[in-house]
């Protein structure tokens, strides 16, 4: 199958798959978008929101939809890396056997991430670098596609630890859930109080998603769109001299090369779905927010003048 057909054929099952979601999920347009936007880029995703916003069900749902293999990690202040990883037992014959974790799936749902202490956070960074683990000195290769998909309790909430800037960089998108619309609200008291189940149908393959991530690495970008992207990422560190004064002021630290490349991979992405052949400038301001957001840094001024990461963001754009 050539690029253009196979481009053309994500764009009808891209719809298709919105659709078979929507009959769960209601509402949540946005951030279901930026999910699928990292799964198709090959990276993974945090969810900022406070509890009961239907995260863990929004992510079930889609792993279903895709026809992936997955797993939930509840993380708690107790949890070891050898629960998420597994560990090596000594069998019946006296001989050691390795026991997989439930980070061996093809989307791991990390749910309330900053529960657990960095020790046990750490656990994930290998998995999500590099597709694999080492575990009592060997290693062990994970299945693709692999996403890790973590929800975190706003920072402010009790019992919380907040995650450590090199993990934050790891994940792809960083996505601010907010509370439904009234609307929206009552679609969901009356679907979730009634005797009735959907039952999500598979339209992708494992195959398929591997080979959707190929072909958003294929598409071409002209040279002014990943400069726009380079500049962008450039002007929110504080010591560069791109930076605007809004920066200087109310940033401790940018943005590394790593929002760069995520920026042009979301940016392909996004033009796909649109049904674009490369994406333009437009593409890559529709994904600086949740790219940006976690990458860069307010200072005490910013949060004494109350200003946000968002508005910082915004200005830049």
């Amino acid at each position: 199958m050539s690029d253009v057909v196979a481009a053309k054929h994500l764009v009808e099952k891209h719809q298709a798959l919105k659709k078979e979601i929507a009959r769960v999920i209601i509402g949540q347009e946005k951030v279901i978008d930026e999910i699928l936007l990292a799964i198709y880029s090959g990276g993974h995703a945090l969810l900022i929101g406070v509890p009961g916003l239907a995260k863990t069900l929004m992510v079930n749902t889609i792993a279903k939809a895709l026809g992936l293999e997955f797993k939930r990690i509840q993380f708690t202040p107790d949890l070891m890396p050898s629960d998420i990883l597994g560990s090596e037992i000594l069998d019946r014959d006296r001989q050691f056997q390795f026991i997989k974790g439930p980070v061996f799936a093809n989307i791991i749902l990390a749910d309330e991430i900053n529960r657990t202490p960095p020790k046990t956070q750490s656990a994930l960074l290998e998995a999500m670098q590099e597709r694999a683990v080492t575990v009592a000195g060997r290693h062990y290769t994970l299945d693709l596609p692999y996403f890790v998909l973590a929800t975190q309790n706003p920072i402010e909430q009790e019992g919380t630890y907040p995650l450590p800037e090199a993990q934050l960089d790891r994940f792809m998108f960083a996505i601010e859930l907010d509370y439904p619309s009234y609307e929206e609200e009552v679609e969901v008291v009356k679907a979730t109080t009634a005797d009735k189940q959907y039952r999500v149908n598979a339209l992708f393959s494992a195959e398929e998603i591997v080979e959707i991530q190929h072909l958003v690495r294929r598409i071409p970008v002209p040279d002014n769109v990943v400069e726009y992207a380079v500049n962008l990422v450039g002007k929110t560190r504080p010591n560069s001299e791109k930076a605007p004064e809004v920066v200087r002021n109310y940033v401790d630290w940018g943005a590394g090369p790593r929002a760069s490349q995520n920026l042009i991979l979301a940016a392909k992405a996004m033009a796909l779905i649109k049904g674009k052949y490369a994406p333009d400038i437009e593409e890559v301001k529709q994904v600086a927010l949740g790219i940006l957001r976690h990458r860069v840094l307010k200072n005490y001024k910013a949060d004494a003048e109350g200003i946000s990461v968002e508005q910082i963001i915004a200005s830049l754009l």
